[in-house]
This record gives structure tokens, C-alpha cells and sequence, in this order.
């Protein structure tokens, strides 16, 4: 059975984003097109360059996610490093060490940039061979904040001059998961008679959560689809508590997560909320590297419990009456 499938950001959460795909290819789905938002985009980008959510599980456990706080040599210098970082990095890691371990990963399956994910002709109907949202089998959400406006990648790599088919598929990743203040941002330099700013005006490229943390509807279409889009989505608990706010540090993450939650928890319909796997984050943080190998593996378990749920109840013929076919 076909499905595509959209994954919400949550850095480390993600975990729990791989139990449910193993679940979901258990009873028998298979993935067309992928997309999503920073941990999001990293497990819809391997799934899309063809590793099993099996597979995706066994490299999991064997990560250590500390080598993901990658300082600068700045960063490095004991008390002073951090705070200069930030201000002169813009942020406290480098982001290097994870795009070079996700280039790594894809290279493994013959994929380096989105040209090798253009999508296979018998993945396309009729009405989808000139559709753009359909062109490539991975979509990736980044935000410009030079320009203020959302990237869906690669096709928005374009409004810089640059060939979306050439574009790295761990550079755009890397865009999507650059958390502000925690990661470097990207800086994307337009070519000379691009349409973005000019040459010399770089786009600042962050985190996509901060303007659509859970993009489900990026590849509907008017009309029926032939399969549905699944979105899996991590749900912390207390959702709505207050956040107590001490000192800088607690307003940056508190500042962060209102960024990265509050636009998409105000707008998931339910027609999309229909479709969603909600997946229990069991209160683990975004940027939680030092996560034991116990809570790690009931992360995973929950988002497997949470597919079967889900799975359990779900009737797509039930689901494009209700909400595909116009009244």
C-alpha cells in the first residue's frame, strides 16, 4: 500500500517518529512522497534515499548524539566560548558534524543531491507529471529570515539562482534543522540577477518550524487522492501549560518553542487532524543529546504504540468522502 507521509520537527524526539514508520511498514505501507520540518526532514530525507524504518532504527541506537554539539574553536574556550559563539556564530554548535554524518548515511544509498530523488514515473498519476509538488520524492521546510518567508526545498532554491536539481540533500536538511541559537544558520548567497534580494544579500536560512513546524498539506491536491498522506506529529505532554521563565536562558528556549509550536498547533484542521499519528514525546527535549538508551528506546516504542492506534481506526475510503470529494 502506497502512502506519503509528512514528519513534524523535535530534534531528538524524532526517535519517536521512527518507531512509527516501523510500525506503519509493518502492515505493509510503503512511501511515495516524504516530507518535513528539521528531525523531520532528516527522517523523511533517509526514508526517501531508501532505507527501511528498520534500518533507520538500528543506526539510531548506534548514535551518539552528543557528537551533534560540534562548538567552533571560539565556542571551545572554557566559560567565554559559548556566550561569543552565540553572538559571533550566531548560535552555539556548528551543524557540522551532523551534515557530514547525514551525508555519510545517503551516500550509502547513491544519494547525494535532489537529482538523484527526482520521482519515478510509475510514482506519478496522470494529473501529477508537471505538478513541482510532485517532481522530487523529498520536500524539506526551511525559513529565509532575510526575506521573511517559508522555503519548501529544493524547488525554492531557485528564487537564488540556483539548478534545485544540484542542491545537496544534507545541505537542505541542515537548513531545515538549524535551530535558532542553538545551530548556525545557513547562509544562502544569491546569484547575480536572481530574484531574491541581489547578489550580496544572503538569506539567513533557519529552522522551517518557525513558520510551519508540521506541514501535512504539502502534497494535497484538489480532488481525490489515489493514497493518503499520513502526518505524524509529536505531541508533548502538558501541551498549553505555562512555561516558568527565570533568566535568558529559560526565555530563549521558551522564545524558541512559541516559535517553532504555536502556528501549526493553532492551525491543524481536522481534516488533518484526521490523519495525523499523534506521537507521545514522554516530556523528552528537543535538544536532549545526552538521552539514555532506555528513554531512547521508549520514545521509539511510543511512536509504534501510536501508529498501531491510529492504524487500527483508519478508513481511507471513509476519509476521502468526508473530506476530498466537494460537496
Amino acid at each position: 500500500m502506497l502512502a506519503d507521509a509528512v514528519f513534524e520537527g523535535g530534534g531528538v524526539k524524532g526517535i519517536g517518529l521512527v518507531g512509527a514508520v516501523v510500525e506503519a511498514e509493518a502492515r505493509g505501507y510503503r512511501w511515495s512522497h516524504l516530507a518535513g520540518t528539521s528531525a523531520g526532514a532528516i527522517v523523511a530525507s533517509l526514508l526517501a534515499a531508501g532505507y527501511t524504518g528498520r534500518e533507520l532504527a538500528r543506526i539510531l541506537k548506534g548514535v551518539d548524539y552528543r557528537q551533534f554539539r560540534d562548538p567552533s574553536p571560539l565556542g571551545r574556550v572554557p566559560l567565554v566560548g559559548p556566550p561569543l559563539s552565540l553572538l559571533w556564530g550566531r548560535g552555539l554548535y556548528m551543524g557540522r558534524a551532523f551534515e557530514e554524518w547525514l551525508e555519510g548515511l545517503l551516500a550509502a544509498k547513491g544519494v547525494r543531491t535532489f537529482g538523484d530523488l527526482l520521482t519515478p514515473s510509475h510514482l506519478l498519476v496522470d494529473g501529477e507529471k508537471g505538478d513541482e509538488r510532485y517532481r522530487y520524492r523529498l520536500r524539506v521546510v526551511a525559513s529565509d529570515l532575510t526575506h521573511g518567508r517559508m522555503l519548501v526545498l529544493p524547488q525554492d532554491i531557485g528564487r537564488y539562482g540556483y539548478d534545485p536539481d544540484r542542491l545537496p540533500v544534507a545541505r537542505a536538511v541542515r537548513m531545515s534543522m538549524s535551530i535558532p541559537f542553538f545551530y548556525w544558520p545557513v547562509y544562502v548567497h544569491p546569484r547575480e540577477g536572481a530574484g531574491a534580494g541581489g547578489a550580496g544579500t544572503p538569506g539567513v536560512i533557519v529552522d522551517g518550524g518557525l513558520l510551519s513546524n508540521y506541514p501535512v498539506w504539502l502534497f494535497d491536491s484538489p480532488g481525490p487522492p489515489p493514497w493518503p498522506t499520513f502526518g505524524f506529529r509529536l505531541v508533548e505532554p502538558g501541551s498549553g501549560r505555562p512555561r516558568r521563565i527565570t533568566g535568558t536562558i529559560s526565555l530563549l528556549a521558551a522564545m524558541v518553542s512559541t516559535m517553532l509550536e504555536a502556528h501549526d498547533a493553532r492551525y491543524v484542521e481536522e481534516k488533518d487532524f484526521v490523519r495525523t499519528i499523534a506521537i507521545p514525546t514522554l516530556g523528552v527535549n528537543t535538544t536532549d543529546f545526552d538521552i539514555s538508551p532506555a528513554r531512547a528506546e521508549a520514545l521509539f516504542n511510543a511512536g509504534r504504540q501510536a501508529a498501531a492506534r491510529f492504524l487500527d481506526a483508519w478508513d481511507f475510503a471513509h476519509y476521502v468522502r468526508r473530506y476530498r470529494i466537494p460537496a
